[in-house]
């Protein structure tokens, strides 16, 4: 046996009694690529519409718009939009834990706000407060926005009155229906979130 099969043999047996002793680091979990939000039937009849968030073997219980989901979106109708859309980062609340996630997080300020004003040339974009454009607040005390993921949504190209703020984020507790976002309970969120990949996509069916 040569010095170099010796050395490796001797890598090998070392390898070999540290995974006896549960030493040896577990491969890291593959990353999640496709994620699917599906509407759930509602039961009883006329119960609020919610929808169910697939991501791998996984699935969670999500909240979706209140008019449920739409092939064509448009401003106001309080309707999740139908499509695949890409995950662009997002903003988290400064006072809590900073999230893991595999694009940039930016601390939310109070003078951030989100344009849903169809006249204005920001229209779902990005605001400086105080604004004279309608515009959805960033900044909020229900806990909400705690965790705020943009989805590529009417951004490029843009339709006017398509719909703006369409977000992944975080879920009252009994999952009450969002004006158009997907929406998670805050843990199931964060733990979601480091399993997801940069070019991971949302599907809304």
């Amino acid at each position: 046996m040569t010095q170099t099969q010796q050395s490796a043999q001797r890598r090998a047996n070392s390898l070999k009694r540290l995974s006896q002793a549960g030493l040896t680091a577990k491969p890291a979990p593959k990353k999640l690529r496709r994620l699917v939000v599906t509407v759930q039937p509602k039961i009883p009849c006329g119960a609020p519409s919610r929808g169910r968030f697939f991501a791998g073997a996984t699935s969670f219980p999500c909240a979706i718009g209140a008019a449920s989901v739409k092939q064509r979106k448009k401003e106001g109708d309080l309707a999740s939009p139908a499509g695949q859309f890409r995950l662009l980062g997002g903003f988290f609340r400064p006072t809590g834990q900073r999230p893991i996630a595999p694009w940039p997080l930016r601390p939310i300020k109070e003078t951030d706000g989100w344009c849903d004003d169809p006249q204005s040339p920001a229209y779902n974009r990005l605001l400086h407060l105080p604004s004279r454009y309608s515009n959805e607040k960033l900044w909020r005390n229900d806990g909400l926005y705690d965790l705020v993921i943009v989805l590529d949504y009417n951004l490029w190209p843009q339709r006017k009155l398509g719909g703006s703020a369409i977000f992944l984020h975080c879920a009252r507790s009994d999952l009450a229906p969002t004006a158009g976002c997907i929406a998670l309970r805050q843990d199931d969120l964060r733990k979601l979130l480091p399993r997801l990949a940069k070019s991971s996509v949302l599907i809304v069916k």
